[in-house]
């Protein structure tokens, strides 16, 4: 039990144990019978020490040579940005894709459509015109009354 001191079997070394964080140098002491023991396990008939499959381990200068880079597909460029889908009963020019025809009786509806309200507007103005020219009659009738009411009866002194 001293502290930073740690004892393992042979069997079950592993990489983390003899260099913990990647970084080579721990103290290792070991014992006539581990290195035998180590012989058995590694040696000419026991398990295979694993081989390096990279011989250059420089990944980023590997990606980067050309060789890799005339085989690789080209870079993907940023996503088509879409438009937002136009509404065809409201837009005339949206329906026009969808149907010209539809389009085009719609445009000639609306056209009819202010040719209407011109027209109204014009009945509406004639009528207008009409009411107060009589309205003009009816203050010349009233003030002409006004005028024979204060003469006086004319029955009054007989006849």
């Amino acid at each position: 039990n001293l502290p930073g001191v740690e004892l393992c079997c042979v069997d079950r070394l592993n990489l983390l144990q003899l260099a913990p964080g990647g970084h080579m140098g721990r103290f290792c002491v070991w014992s006539q019978a581990a290195l035998d023991a180590l012989n058995e396990i590694y040696g000419s008939e026991g398990k295979k020490i694993p081989e390096d499959i990279m011989a250059n381990a420089d990944l980023a200068r590997i990606i980067n040579s050309d060789e890799i880079q005339s085989v690789l597909n080209p870079a993907k460029r940023a996503n088509k940005k879409y438009l937002r889908k136009k509404n065809p009963l409201k837009n005339i020019k949206a329906l026009a894709k969808l149907d010209p025809y539809a389009a085009a009786a719609r445009e000639s509806e609306q056209r009819a459509e202010a040719a209407r309200k011109d027209q109204k507007a014009a009945l509406l103005k004639k009528k207008r015109d009409v009411a107060k020219s009589k309205k003009q009659y009816k203050v010349q009738g009233k003030a002409f009354y006004e005028q024979v009411s204060q003469q006086g009866d004319v029955c009054a002194d007989g006849f």
